[in-house]
């Protein structure tokens, strides 16, 4: 047991920067292009900056020539300088020179010298604030969403989710395909390395904090255990799973999951359907795409709307959620919608750049 409970602290347990590499926090990251041209600016400021202070205390150099220290003599010292390689043979004199050696082209030298090895510094100053970036997220992150498996399943669930008005920063992905977590990178979602059965890896994701728990596997077997793992760090989130086989629902529900989707059902539907009303599975996949033509969307009841049908709204209401429970439009339980309950109705997106605030309701 004691061995257990290592290997299952082993993550949660390592410092912030330990993490870099498990952990991902998205950033934009400009062109290579933009990246040389800043460097390059970089060197020439350090460089003409240096030049500009030997010119205008030139009285204070010696030249080994004694012909005095000349524009094309600055700029051939700056650079000699600056590289440290110092052939001497031009060289500061006069105090003021040398007082100006030791407080500004010194560190010139090192920012020139920063500018050439940018690289390597480039990837200690990135993991170092991937590490600062990792310790204000785990200290902040609540009630986020954490997705458990980033392949179609799992990637269809974070387009919805970024359709819906949700931020990128508040999904989570856990995944061990570098490739698909690359890709969740570049859309601006947190990232962790690591298989979602591990309880370390769940509690790195901040499960026990999160809103809701998408589990999105390609195994019926893997997505059981992790929504068991799940359930036992995360008593009271929403737990959302995906399952092949419908013989497995059971299962997912026994776990402990809230919601149990049957993506081989489902897609066996809609492709009989299909073949004699096409029509009505382009409405479904209309009303499933939240950022383009209709979709299903929750709001409140309002306070005028308390005792009326929920059939005779404005609104076109699919059912009504009361007490965490869901009852269709035409139950006898809703006849009369009253306060607290929340409606499923069809709304019109807005198209892109609109106020999201206010959707058009249909």
């Amino acid at each position: 047991m004691r061995l257990l409970r290592r290997e299952r602290d082993l993550l949660t347990d390592r410092p912030d920067h330990a993490l870099v590499g498990i952990v991902r926090m998205p950033e934009s990251r400009p062109g290579p292009a933009q990246a040389i041209f800043r460097r390059v600016v970089g060197a020439l400021f350090a460089l003409c900056a240096t030049v500009a202070m030997v010119y205008l205390d030139r009285g204070g150099y010696s030249d080994v020539n004694g012909d005095g220290v000349s524009l094309l003599d600055a700029f051939y010292y700056a650079t000699v300088s600056l590289s440290t390689t110092g052939y001497g043979d031009i060289a500061p004199v006069s105090p003021s020179a040398r007082l100006a050696n030791i407080l500004v082209i010194t560190p010139l030298r090192v920012l020139f010298l920063i500018v050439l090895i940018g690289t390597t510094l480039e990837v200690l100053t990135e993991r170092s604030r991937q590490a600062l970036k990792i310790q204000r997220w785990r200290h902040k992150v609540r009630d986020h969403v954490v997705v458990i498996g980033y392949g179609t399943k799992g990637r269809s669930a974070v387009n919805s989710l970024l359709g819906d008005g949700s931020e990128p920063s508040s999904i989570v992905v856990v995944d061990t395909d570098m490739a698909a977590l690359e890709a969740a990178s570049a859309l601006g979602l947190v990232t962790v390395n690591g298989n979602g059965t591990r309880s370390d890896v769940l509690r790195l994701a901040g499960v026990s904090r999160a809103r809701s728990v998408v589990v999105g596997t390609n195994r019926d077997d893997a997505a059981v255990l992790v929504t068991l793992t799940a359930r036992e760090l995360a008593p009271k989130a929403h737990i959302i799973a995906a399952v092949r086989e419908a013989e497995n629902v059971h299962l997912l529900r026994q776990s402990g999951a809230d919601s149990v989707v049957v993506s081989s059902e489902t897609a066996g539907r809609l492709l009989g359907m299909a073949t004699h009303t096409p029509s009505v599975v382009e409405l479904v996949e209309d009303l499933l795409t939240p950022d383009t033509g209709l979709a299903i969307a929750e709001r409140a009841v309002e306070r005028s709307e308390v005792g009326g049908s929920p059939r005779h709204l404005p609104d076109i209401v699919l059912g009504v959620v009361r007490e965490g429970k869901l009852y269709r439009v035409d139950a006898p339980e809703v006849d009369a919608v009253e306060q607290g309950d929340t409606l499923l109705y069809v709304r019109k997106v807005t198209p892109a750049g609109a106020d999201d605030q206010h959707p058009e309701r249909v």
